[in-house]
């Protein structure tokens, strides 16, 4: 598995580069990117979470934090914004799976993902690691055939590799997972703490 991360992770970060340098970006595209909320657009407090979803730390993140934080989602303080920000080709594939379900099920799936994320990365191969992911989502309506369509739709590779040359660009992100809240990076840990201080300062 490690072997497979590095060599998969070198040939994706090549792509990127190559995007940057023969593509045009469009300034709105991160923004385009922010399919999955939670909460009020007009929430004082906006938390934009850039994971990978390959990253053991984001699936520690989204499973021990995110829910500590739905207090203030439901008070209707605080918007968290998901966006996706692919370190590697596995995570790159998965990311796509949430654009191809409907938007009520994006979160559910993605509460999924990265609850199973150990057994669904635990493939050598691109290929095992696909079937892995395949499993995941057929009960989300997404078969093999969908499966297929979707990872190889290239408006929405495009919209999630742009999304994240931006928000490298805006944020200066080089690790995942990065918060931002109310646009300044947060600093020191990526902890309930941390984060509900800040919180707390902006509203």
């Amino acid at each position: 598995m490690i072997k497979y991360n590095i060599k998969n992770k070198l040939v994706f970060l090549s792509k990127i580069l190559l995007i940057c340098l023969f593509l045009n970006i469009n300034s709105t595209a991160s923004e385009k990117n922010e399919t999955i909320t939670f909460g009020n657009n007009d929430a004082p407090v906006k938390i934009k979470v850039f994971s990978s979803l390959t990253c053991p730390h984001c699936a520690d993140f989204h499973i021990e934090v995110i829910p500590k934080l739905l207090d203030y989602v439901n008070a209707g303080k605080v918007q968290i914004i998901f966006i996706d920000f692919p370190l590697d080709q596995a995570a790159f594939n998965a990311s796509k799976l949430l654009h191809c379900v409907d938007n009520k099920n994006q979160m559910k799936l993605l509460d999924n993902i990265y609850e199973n994320q150990k057994e669904w990365v635990s493939g050598t191969t691109i290929s095992q690691i696909n079937n892995n992911l395949k499993k995941i989502v057929k009960s989300f309506g997404i078969g093999d055939v969908e499966f297929d369509a979707c990872v190889s739709n290239d408006l929405i590779s495009d919209r999630i590799l742009n999304g994240r040359i931006n928000a490298h660009k805006k944020y200066s992100i080089d690790s995942t997972p990065t918060v931002i809240i109310n646009e300044k990076k947060l600093t020191g840990p990526n902890d309930f703490k941390n984060i509900k201080k800040k919180i707390e300062k902006n509203i």
